[in-house]
C-alpha cells in the first residue's frame, strides 16, 4: 500500500438538463477541465455523442484541442469515440494531429458507440458495431506506431495507406477501450496491449465483472504476445463530497432527477431502476455511488481498490452534474485535498512521521532550546557587567 499511486480524474461525457443553455453548458465544461487541472487531477475523457439531447459533445477531439490550450498539466483523452462512426485513417490522422498539438497528453480511447439512436441515425445496425470496432482497431493499431495498412471490409477501404506524421509520444499515443459488461472491450484491449475503461457502474456485481474483465484482458493479452499492466486500468465511478453528508445529500436536490429521467426515458440502460422510490439511497447503498464527506469517498475507493483483486490504475469520476456549479467545484476541491492524498503514496505520511517525531521530542527540546537561549542571555549580561 506504500506504494500504490491511483490516478485521478473525469469522465466527461456530459449530461447537461433539456432546460438548459447549451453553449453556456459547453463553456462550464471547459471551466470543470480547467479547474481539475489547478487541482491536481490527472486525467479527463471527453465522450462522443450525437443525439438523445442529453450528452451534447459530438467531436472530442475539437473539445481537447481547445481544452490543451486552456491547462497546463491535465491529459485529456477521448472517451471515448465510436469507432464504427468513422473511417480509420481519418480518425488516425485527427489523432495523430492532436497528439503533436497536445505534446503528448492527449489520450485515444475507443469503444463500439453505446447510445443505440447515434447508429440508428447513420444506418449502422446494433449487431455490426462490435465487429467493426475490432475491425477499425486491427487498423488503427499498426496506423498510429507510424506502419502500412491495406485492407478492405464491407464499410472501409485502406490502400497502402500511411500517416504523413510520426508520432509525438513513444511509441505512440496512448490507448485504452471501453469495457461494460461484455468480454468484447476485455479481449480488444489485450490483443493489442492496450489500456481499459470499465464503466457500467461500482456495484458489488459490477465490480466483480469488471474484476473478471481484467482477468480475460490479461488472457488475451498473453495469448497475443502482448504485456499488461494494471495502471493502465482505470474504472469509473460516481461521487459528490460536501463538509457533511446532509449538505452532500441536499446537493443533489438540483440534477440529480434530470439525471435519473435520461436514463429512464432515453439512455439503453437506466442508472436507477424504475420503481425506486428514493434513488439517492438506492445509489449509496448498492455502492453505485459515494454521496457524502470526504472520509466516505476514501471508503468508497478503498472498496474500488478491494474489489479490483489486486488494484488499478485510476479512477474517473462520471461528471453527473447532479449539484450545481458551486458545489460541484466544491467537491472535486475537497476530494484533491482530503481523499487523494490517501490513495497516492501517503501523500502525507512523512509529514504525519515529521509531526509526530517532533512532537515526541517536544518537552525535551524545548528544555534544551530554553536553555540554549538563556545561556546567550547570561553570557550579554556578563559582558555588559551586570
Amino acid at each position: 500500500m506504500n506504494d500504490r499511486y491511483l490516478r485521478t480524474g473525469v469522465f466527461l461525457a456530459p449530461f447537461h438538463a433539456l432546460g438548459e443553455n447549451p453553449t453556456l453548458a459547453l463553456d462550464r465544461d471547459m471551466d470543470l477541465v480547467v479547474h481539475l487541472d489547478r487541482l491536481n487531477y490527472h486525467e479527463a475523457w471527453i465522450g462522443e455523442h450525437h443525439s438523445g439531447g442529453f450528452e451534447i459533445i459530438a467531436c472530442p477531439e475539437m473539445f481537447i484541442a481547445a481544452a490543451a490550450r486552456e491547462t497546463r498539466h491535465i491529459r485529456l483523452g477521448t472517451g471515448v469515440v465510436s469507432l464504427p462512426y468513422h473511417h480509420p485513417f481519418t480518425l488516425a490522422s485527427r489523432m495523430m494531429q492532436l497528439d503533436h498539438m497536445t505534446r503528448g497528453r492527449a489520450m485515444f480511447g475507443v469503444g463500439p458507440g453505446s447510445l443505440i439512436y447515434d447508429a440508428e441515425k447513420i444506418g449502422l445496425k446494433a449487431a455490426d458495431q462490435r465487429r467493426r470496432m475490432d475491425e477499425a482497431l486491427d487498423c488503427l493499431m499498426p496506423l498510429m506506431q507510424g506502419e502500412m495498412v491495406t485492407r478492405k471490409t464491407d464499410w472501409f477501404t485502406l490502400q497502402e495507406a500511411k500517416l504523413q506524421l510520426v508520432p509525438y509520444s513513444r511509441p505512440h499515443i496512448e490507448m485504452a477501450v471501453a469495457s461494460s459488461r461484455s468480454p468484447v472491450g476485455a479481449v480488444a484491449s489485450g490483443k493489442h496491449g492496450i489500456g481499459m475503461l470499465s464503466i457500467g457502474g461500482t456495484s458489488d456485481e459490477a465490480l466483480a465483472a469488471h474484476a473478471k474483465n481484467w482477468a480475460i484482458h490479461e488472457d488475451a493479452a498473453r495469448e497475443a504476445g502482448k504485456t499488461t499492466d494494471r495502471s493502465r486500468w482505470r474504472i469509473v465511478t460516481f461521487a459528490h463530497v460536501a463538509e457533511t453528508r446532509e449538505k452532500a445529500r441536499a446537493d443533489m436536490a438540483y440534477g440529480l432527477a434530470d439525471f435519473n429521467r435520461y436514463f429512464n426515458d432515453v439512455a439503453t440502460f437506466p442508472i436507477v431502476p424504475t420503481g425506486i422510490e428514493d434513488p439517492l439511497n438506492y445509489l449509496t447503498e448498492s455502492g453505485l455511488a459515494c454521496i457524502g464527506t470526504p472520509d466516505d469517498c476514501i471508503r468508497h475507493f478503498e472498496r474500488l481498490w478491494k474489489g479490483s483483486n489486486g488494484g488499478f490504475g485510476a479512477v474517473l469520476l462520471l461528471a453527473h452534474n447532479w449539484a450545481d456549479w458551486e458545489a460541484t467545484k466544491r467537491s472535486y476541491e475537497l476530494m484533491a485535498r482530503y481523499v487523494h492524498p490517501h490513495f497516492q503514496r501517503g501523500a502525507n505520511s512523512l509529514r504525519q512521521w515529521s509531526y509526530d517525531d517532533a512532537k515526541t521530542k517536544r518537552a525535551t527540546a524545548g528544555i534544551e532550546n530554553q536553555a540554549a537561549i538563556q545561556a546567550e542571555i547570561d553570557k550579554y549580561k556578563a559582558r555588559k557587567g551586570g
